[in-house]
């Protein structure tokens, strides 16, 4: 089973602000035992929203409409994700509960979600 571990953004990644040298280290830490036991699949994390764009599909049968970052709402945005393949919800959810928190400061957010 294929889920997606979707790494919520902050004011601070969408500043463009690296993670701590601690917290790198905790997130490679995590990245070392997602692939010791053979469960990630992948793991990226994204650029800001400024250098972003977004198409709009407004009225059928129109061309999208682009809008170029940076965006509102940084808790609504992505900053990263990890692929995980694990087989049951409650293993990917044993995977999750043991990410450091992402972005640090008490301000990390994982959404957990299965792929079709």
């Amino acid at each position: 089973m294929l889920f997606m571990l979707i790494i919520k953004a902050s004011s601070r990644s969408e500043a463009g602000i690296l993670p701590s040298e601690d917290l790198r280290q905790a997130m490679d830490l995590y990245n070392e035992e997602l692939i010791d036991a053979g469960v990630r699949v992948m793991a990226k994390g994204l650029q800001p929203s400024a250098n972003g764009l977004r198409i709009s599909f407004i009225n059928p049968g129109e061309q999208p409409v682009i809008t170029e970052g940076p965006f509102d709402n940084p808790n609504e945005l992505v900053a990263g994700f990890f692929l995980i393949d694990v087989k049951s919800k409650e293993e990917a959810i044993y995977w999750a509960k043991k990410a450091p928190d992402p972005q640090g400061y008490g301000e990390g957010q994982i959404e957990l979600r299965q792929l079709y």
